[in-house]
């Protein structure tokens, strides 16, 4: 497998590993998981065991099973945060660079408001006042972290803007959308691939931080965040039932972040380096 002409190395392998297992985890957790997502099976934090492998949660919920949904909400609802935040972010941005001056402060100020406020603060606020249903939180995540991605898509664009093919482009009569979607979308797909990582990162830290403070994922569906919230008192009596969803979490962001770190190494080589075969 090769990407950009390019031999992934060990570190890259072992995070598309570990981001493949999560993903085959997440599709498949009805068939992987040996009870049901809220189904209780035994007493209050009880120890692991042939029929409980990681042991039981504070109401008698097996660990692993709750692990392995919660892979699919976790992972899921960060997942679909991220699309749909680049999706706003890329396209306000390169409207931006190239809609004309007046687009370009309308919305580099609507941003700049929006940066003004703390991120935290601002989604708590939000999903104090409208609650925290699945719709609620991607739609409020998304939104606010599409500004972070309008800065980088706008800052792409405008340099692509300049180019010699996009000028053509204009000269021939082609449309706003046009030129987005075929001159500056294309040439700023390396950039926004790595940024894509880094920002899916964030959203499933933030989503997992969300659930913990008790305004992410609601029961009775399983996450992360709030499976180490449930269990975070068990620690005091030396039972590791918050360590497990805390591991994954760890796990996950690593694995993605090794895939990155290649990413980013590939672009920044100069132009016409030679390829690792």
């Amino acid at each position: 497998m090769k990407l950009f002409g390019y031999k992934p190395p060990l570190t890259a392998w072992l995070g598309l590993a570990i981001i493949g297992i999560f993903i085959f985890v997440a599709i498949f957790a009805d068939v992987i998981a040996p009870y049901g997502e809220a189904e209780s099976v035994g007493q209050t934090w009880d120890d692991p065991s042939f029929a409980n492998w990681l042991g039981t949660d504070n109401i008698g919920r097996d660990l692993l099973s709750r692990l392995i949904y919660g892979a699919r909400m976790t992972i899921g609802v960060a997942l679909v945060t991220t699309i749909l935040s680049f999706f706003i972010g890329i396209t306000t941005g390169f409207t931006a660079a190239v809609g004309g001056p007046v687009i370009d402060q309308f919305l580099s100020r609507l941003v700049d408001v929006m940066l003004s406020i703390p991120l935290l603060i601002f989604a708590l606020i939000i999903l104090s006042v409208f609650g925290s249903s699945i719709t609620t939180l991607v739609l409020t995540l998304a939104i606010l972290d599409s500004t972070r991605v309008f800065r980088l898509a706008r800052a792409v664009a405008t340099n692509l803007a300049v180019m010699e093919y996009v000028e053509a482009a204009r000269l021939r009569g082609e449309g706003l959308w046009w030129i987005m979607r075929r001159e500056i979308l294309p040439n700023a797909l390396p950039p926004m691939i790595s940024e894509f990582g880094l920002r899916f990162c964030f959203n499933f830290l933030f989503v997992a931080s969300l659930s913990f403070l008790g305004l992410g994922i609601q029961p009775p569906f399983a996450d992360w965040g709030g499976m180490v919230r449930d269990n975070g008192k068990a620690i005091s009596f030396g039972i590791p039932a918050p360590l497990w969803p805390a591991l994954a979490i760890a796990i996950m962001t690593v694995g993605v972040n090794l895939v990155v770190d290649w990413i980013l190494s590939i672009n920044s080589r100069p132009s016409g380096a030679s390829a690792e075969m």
